[in-house]
């Protein structure tokens, strides 16, 4: 059954289709529908919930966001038509809620935002050519780069660097231009945010939420219909409106900004979010403005409030990487998921869907991400990333993981950070060499050695962290693949550098690890 939020409208020509991660009230499609003779569907579907088994904290936070979203689109005058997950007439699919609707409307018109992931946007594509009515697809103009304006950039280009193209987006936007001239004279930062964190550190904690009554009620239905999806459910306190995001934001920017920049790639397992600002799962499903929030961090910085290091290395991530990452998706979808470089083979370990390893590392990045559905990059790059790439593992088996236990994680903008830059799948489009390393990083930038059941300093042997033999066994297996790469010529030197015995004990204590993931 419907469920009707509004008095029905008497004639509806238009459906004005709003997904569940495009949650602005200012919207390309809300703004191109006349009120009057138009109606909004909005439905919690089985094939959007299920075809990655989502945190169970990432469906709750998606179908309470929706539902609040319903509320606010009632009380601006829409006439709203909702499908709640467990409503007996639900068509388990958008295209099937579309056909009911259009079916008891009779409307000759659809309007909806391009859908930013492509599955779900061929699936309306090929169901618009068997239909008597109009699907008008807008461009998603909440971000800054268009489709059309990415590809004029990446055309000609062999390799697709970030960085040139965030300087685009500085010129385009003004964010800490000067002019024709970046900020303090450098255009990145990056270089002064590699700072370990102590523990002795203040961390601020970041703004939390008590479920209200319409969260308490998408609880009890997650808790009911996903009992077996991975994670947490409880406690739940991430925002669910735009009031609470823009919250979220002014807290981030008083109490965590000025740090963030210094310690952004730390990790201590006891402070699972140190200074970064928890906003993705906001600006992913539109209850934040990326824009706005920049300029709201740039602001920070020109009263005096955040150093540059810190403003610049933020404002670099929204701008640059995430609007870098959504170009590289569009432009290499349908295939971009499958790639292979090095041909990696073995399955997902099982301890990625439950935390359990002696690892230290892994242990407490997977066990946060089974807690709260969150790790911020370093952790999901160079300890779950690097691992996975290390060890072999099939990365669209990785992509399809991150994608289901990330609460801001959509495959446009989870897709190229998994298969381009943290398994290096797509032989070097993103990045220039693979993110590998041995234990050494870790041990320099997290906590997370002192306590664990193998020893760092060891490079080989029994007890030796498993990630300094798996490092060199990555490295040799795949030197067909890497060893003309200009920036690991020096790696490759070293060890052909080490004594004959030093490699055998490195592989054999490799293959010796690898025994225990089979």
């Amino acid at each position: 059954m419907w469920r009707y939020l509004r008095p029905m409208t008497i004639s509806i020509d238009q459906i004005i289709l709003v997904l569940g991660d495009q949650l602005t009230l200012g919207g390309a499609a809300l703004r191109a529908g006349a009120s009057t003779h138009a109606c909004v569907l909005m439905a919690e579907v089985r094939d959007e919930a299920s075809y990655v088994p989502h945190h169970k904290k990432k469906l709750a936070f998606i179908f309470s966001a929706m539902r609040h979203f319903a509320e606010r689109l009632i009380d601006d005058g829409w006439d709203v038509r909702y499908t709640r997950y467990d409503d007996p007439d639900n068509a388990g699919s958008i295209t099937g809620e579309l056909d009911r609707l259009v079916a008891q409307t009779g409307a000759s018109r659809i309007t909806v935002i391009e859908p930013s992931e492509y599955r779900l946007r061929q699936a309306l594509l090929d169901w618009a050519k068997s239909q008597s009515v109009e699907l008008e697809m807008l461009a998603d103009d909440r971000f800054i780069a268009s489709h059309e304006e990415f590809e004029r950039w990446a055309e000609g280009r062999k390799q697709l660097r970030m960085e040139y193209f965030y300087r685009d987006m500085r010129r385009k936007t003004g964010l800490l231009m000067q002019g024709s001239e970046p900020e303090g004279g450098l255009w990145n930062y990056d270089a002064e945010n590699r700072k370990p964190a102590r523990d002795d550190l203040f961390m601020p904690r970041p703004l939390r939420f008590e479920p209200d009554g319409i969260t308490k009620e998408v609880l009890q239905l997650v808790a009911a219909q996903f009992p077996e999806n991975f994670g947490t459910l409880e406690p739940f306190w991430f925002a669910v409106t735009a009031e609470q995001a823009e919250a979220v934001m002014e807290s981030f920017v008083r109490e965590a900004l000025p740090n963030f920049g210094d310690y952004q790639d730390a990790m201590l397992k006891d402070e699972p979010f140190l200074y970064h600002s928890l906003v993705a799962l906001y600006l992913n499903v539109g209850l934040l403005d990326p824009l706005q929030l920049c300029r709201r961090v740039e602001r920070a910085y020109y009263e005096g409030k955040a150093p540059l290091n810190a403003v610049e290395g933020y404002i670099r991530q929204i701008i640059g990487w995430r609007e870098y990452i959504r170009g590289i998706y569009w432009l290499k979808m349908p295939d971009y998921t499958e790639q292979n470089h090095f041909e990696a083979k073995r399955p997902l370990p099982w301890f990625y869907w439950n935390g359990e390893t002696n690892m230290a590392c892994l242990s407490a990045a997977i066990g946060q991400t089974r807690d709260e559905a969150y790790a911020h990059h370093i952790q999901r790059l160079m300890v779950t990333g690097n691992f996975a790439m290390l060890a072999g593992i099939n990365p669209k088996e990785v992509h399809e993981w991150y994608l289901a236990v990330y609460v801001d994680a959509f495959e446009w903008v989870e897709a190229p950070n998994t298969i381009g830059m943290s398994q290096f799948a797509d032989g070097g489009l993103l990045g220039s060499k693979p993110y590998a390393s041995s234990g050494n990083y870790i041990n320099k930038m997290s906590d997370y050695c002192g306590s664990c059941a193998y020893d760092v300093k060891k490079k080989h042997g029994e007890g030796c962290c498993p990630f300094n033999p798996l490092y060199w066994d990555f490295l040799v297996r795949n030197r067909d693949k890497l060893g003309g790469n200009p920036r690991l010529q020096p790696v490759y030197r070293t060890w052909d550098k080490l004594a004959p015995e030093t490699q055998i004990a490195y592989r054999q204590s490799a293959a010796a690890f690898f025994a225990t993931l089979s």
